[in-house]
């Protein structure tokens, strides 16, 4: 119940800055990305650059720490695993 509840207000959030930027960076812009030209509002330009820099920020992090961290906890849970095996098969002296 609480997840929608905060769900919803930080996507309401999301709605009234997405509109407050759009609102108040109305002005079109050139944009020259060598092989594309864009005319585009400043606002909508801010919104995808933050966008696209969240995402690959996001993906960096992924990529840098996640994976690596979830690579050693299966090789540590793999190693337990064994132990706990070798352990059982022992016979109490």
């Amino acid at each position: 119940m609480f997840r929608r509840i905060g769900f919803g207000l930080l996507a309401a959030l999301a709605v009234v800055v997405g509109l407050l930027v759009g609102t108040f960076n109305a002005d079109k812009v050139s944009l020259d990305l060598l092989w594309v030209q864009l005319d585009w509002p400043l606002g909508l330009l801010l919104l995808c650059a933050f966008s696209l820099g969240l995402v690959l920020g996001l993906a960096l992090l992924y990529v840098g720490k996640i994976i690596p961290m979830g690579l050693k906890l299966r090789k540590l849970e793999a190693g337990t695993r064994q132990t706990e095996a070798t352990d059982l098969t022992r016979p109490d002296a």
